[in-house]
């Protein structure tokens, strides 16, 4: 593939710039200027001044990376080390504000995060998704919808993302996930801890199946103002915010708000006016969200943003703007358009693609076992069946992929 590898981020120094707390509009510049947080922290005093950086900021900068400084941070003393032995699992990842993974839609949200922890599949933060919450005490109604819609919304392709809260959040996820399709959580602690607790399980679905991901390191516990920012990220990584049911007074309309100042698109469900957790969708839906009855009017409204999303993930890969264009067919076709319809592609113009496609079946295969057919990384084989899956020539199925028939 033609793109270059990104070295792999030092956690520690990584963690001391987050630990430095204060504006996080400096600290990207310290790292869109130096590269990596490990080559920030090298550049010293002077270099940390002229970011404008501020005097508490460069004061925690100096201070040696331990438990002092962890909790100065509001983490438990002993974050780094646990931070070191999570990172020593294959299916966990820490991706920087400078790194090529860095979700595209995130980063073009205000303010966004300068480093996320991902467990499970960091390419699903790419993904085209919609972000589906409402109340953490839904009426029974509410929850059938927020399963129906979560459903249908996977089932299009779409991947469904969600806080993990109690209700809505919840039902979304296991929904999707029940229909085999894509799901991503956003938590307001580490990565490594449910909340509410009784979510340990889809936790651990989430991470084996889809994706989690934090600004937190692991080990942090809920605080009630991680939420609100926990809620940011949600919205930028979404094309749109559909909200099932919410009261007057909920984070859900938070959530909507920040999408709307995202730039993006929201949706209600109406409900009955005798329903108290049908009056936030109603006040949503009369400052201008879009009132929705199916997931398929969700899908078609998204429809435009998701190919501009594909579009942006292929030039991150330097990959064909179609992949149709990059196949060298058979028979009467002359390569002059693209292929479509139900017709299989039996040459890749790139190696690398002729590599993955060779080495998926019609039946489900899992991630190491593309890795080793293929000698590609998980991470590059990530993007690729990303850019193949939004192309419609792969399938995902509960974390494996197959040719789509």
């Amino acid at each position: 593939m033609n793109q270059t590898a990104a070295a792999a981020p030092d956690p520690i120094a990584t963690l001391l710039l987050l630990a430095a707390g204060g504006s996080s509009a400096a600290r990207r510049g310290l790292l869109e200027q130096h590269g990596s947080a490990a080559a920030a922290l090298a550049a010293g005093a002077r270099a940390w001044t002229a970011a404008e950086l501020s005097p508490p900021q460069i004061a925690r900068l100096r201070a040696p990376a331990d438990a002092a400084a962890w909790a100065a941070a509001g983490w438990p003393g002993d974050t780094g080390e646990r931070l070191l032995a999570w990172l020593g699992d294959s299916n966990h990842h820490l991706i920087e504000w400078t790194s090529p993974d860095y979700p595209a839609l995130l980063r073009r949200a205000p303010n966004p995060p300068l480093a996320l922890f991902v467990a499970g599949e960091p390419g699903l933060l790419w993904h085209p998704a919609v972000a589906v919450v409402g109340s953490r005490s839904p009426t029974p109604g509410g929850q059938d919808n927020a399963a129906d819609f979560a459903r249908a919304l996977a089932r299009s392709g779409l991947a469904v993302a969600s806080g993990l809260a109690a209700g809505i959040d919840a039902a979304a996820h296991r929904a999707a996930l029940d229909a085999g399709g894509l799901t991503v959580a956003v938590l307001g602690t580490g990565p490594d801890l449910a909340y509410p607790r009784r979510h340990g399980e889809l936790l651990q679905r989430i991470a084996a199946d889809g994706a989690v991901v934090s600004e937190y390191p692991p080990g942090t516990p809920a605080r009630p103002e991680h939420f609100p920012s926990r809620n940011r990220i949600l919205a930028g990584l979404s094309l749109g915010t559909l909200v099932i049911e919410a009261a007057e007074r909920s984070g859900a309309l938070i959530t909507a708000r920040l999408a709307s100042e995202c730039g993006r698109e929201v949706f209600a469900v109406p409900g009955s006016i005798h329903n108290p957790l049908a009056r936030g969708c109603h006040r949503l839906i009369r400052e201008g969200a879009g009132l929705v009855e199916s997931a398929s009017e969700v899908v078609a409204a998204l429809a435009p943003m998701a190919a501009e999303l594909a579009d942006g993930l292929r030039r991150r890969l330097a990959a064909p703007i179609n992949l149709g264009h990059a196949l060298v067919t058979h028979g009467d076709h002359d390569g002059s358009s693209p292929v479509s319809g139900a017709a299989e592609p039996s040459d890749f113009a790139d190696p690398d693609y002729q590599s993955l496609w060779n080495a998926l079946g019609h039946d489900p295969t899992g991630m190491d076992q593309l890795v080793e057919r293929t000698g590609l990384t998980t991470a590059e084989l990530s993007s690729m069946l990303l850019v193949m899956e939004l192309e419609g020539l792969v399938a995902a199925q509960h974390g494996r992929y197959f040719r789509n028939r």
